[in-house]
């Protein structure tokens, strides 16, 4: 998120309209697990440190298309997929929980949580607590009205116009940047609680727009009053999105034998196709990265 990277995130429909994201994140239902993997058929095995034997509790929200949540507390997603797949070789459950996003690094150091699994992403400053066991490449997009009246084609066509972003993710830092570089007056930076509320914002007319997480824009765009409420503007000059970053696996850097084992077990699943496989089943192609990496650095 971003990281909401916040968060996700919507299972659903954003339709009715984002509230959806709060909604599901507040249900009361149990979290659901994957059943526990058998020991003696994941390959990796060994590699997972013997605090972590008993299971991997994941720090997560909802953030469609990343994460998504039933109102019966079945969880679905591509990190979700992806943590079961990496579960699968690891032999081990990894049991998602809802956590805010705002509080989500402290809920790592509390113990209360092991990993963050919410479209995280990679950046500098988280990496001073984290290492990051990245698994995605995506950038920003602008989300604006359907029919964008405003005319908006570009980020500098943001300048002297308000845009909404929620608090606490990169997002908000990227805007802040473009509006620096603003010459017909800046952005004015409307930074709210959660992404559900900037997308409301932006359908208030508060905003002219909101800038987040590609993939998520996107999918908060088709599936919002049945895509009619919203369209996105992309980077023409990328498809990943404005101000591509990686997005990865939070782990905290005392558990580097944890890191080790999940970055094994993510190219496990990228070498197998299973990676590929959950690309295409939510649409998220252009996000994909070659290879597992730690901590990566875009080239």
């Amino acid at each position: 998120m971003a990281s909401f990277r916040t968060a996700s995130p919507i299972a659903g429909s954003v339709a009715v309209s984002a509230v959806l994201l709060l909604t599901l994140a507040g249900c009361a239902a149990p979290n659901t697990a994957a059943p526990t993997p058998s020991m003696s058929a994941a390959p990796l095995a060994s590699l997972v440190p013997a605090e972590f034997s008993d299971g991997i509790n994941v720090a997560s929200g909802i953030y469609a298309p990343m994460v998504t949540r039933s109102d019966t507390g079945e969880w679905g997603g591509f990190d979700y997929d992806l943590g079961q797949a990496m579960s699968a070789q690891l032999g081990v459950p990894f049991t998602f929980e809802v956590q805010d996003f705002t509080s989500i690094i402290p809920s790592l150091q509390s113990q209360k949580h092991d990993i963050i699994m919410f479209g995280m992403n990679d950046t500098a400053k988280r990496r001073e607590v984290l290492d990051f066991v990245d698994y995605f490449e995506a950038g920003l997009a602008i989300m604006v009205e359907k029919g964008n009246p405003a005319g908006i084609t570009s980020m500098s066509d943001l300048c002297g116009k308000s845009v909404a972003v929620a608090k606490g993710t990169t997002q908000a830092d990227f805007v802040a940047a473009e509006s620096a570089k603003c010459a017909s007056g800046a952005i004015t930076s409307i930074e709210l609680p959660t992404e559900n509320d900037a997308i409301l914002a932006v359908k208030s007319g508060q905003a002219v727009a909101d800038v987040f997480d590609a993939a998520p824009a996107a999918y908060a765009a088709q599936t919002s009053g049945d895509g009619d409420d919203f369209e996105v503007v992309h980077d023409p000059a990328n498809p990943a999105g404005y101000g591509v970053v990686f997005t990865g696996i939070g782990v905290l850097k005392e558990n580097s034998a944890l890191t080790s084992a999940l970055e094994a077990a993510l190219q496990a699943v990228i070498d197998d196709g299973t990676y590929t496989t959950l690309l295409q089943k939510y649409d998220l192609g252009d996000y994909a990265v070659p290879a597992a990496t730690v901590n990566g650095t875009l080239q």
